[in-house]
């Protein structure tokens, strides 16, 4: 195995991680400042008003999200464990 093998799995492995990770965190991240936005503009500062609908729709788009993850993983682990076949 050479060197640039090994960074171009550890970069398909980054975006791996990325791609399955980053619609939840984008939800959680868009669901927090709509909330904050909210909170601001109203003065108030309830820590389960944001923690509810957060939770709510991350568990909800994790649900939705769930086949696609799965099935990113699936896609992945099957390429890793190829290349270790191949090498040894």
């Amino acid at each position: 195995m050479e060197f640039d093998m090994n960074v171009g799995f550890l970069r398909m492995a980054f975006w791996q991680i990325i791609v399955i990770a980053g619609p939840i965190l984008l939800v959680a991240l868009a669901i927090g400042l709509f909330v904050g936005i909210i909170q601001a503009a109203t003065s108030i500062n309830e820590q389960t008003l944001s923690f509810v609908p957060k939770l709510v729709l991350v568990l909800l788009s994790f649900g939705l999200l769930a086949n696609l993850m799965l099935v990113e993983l699936t896609d992945y682990f099957v390429f890793i464990f190829d290349q270790v076949a191949q090498v040894g």
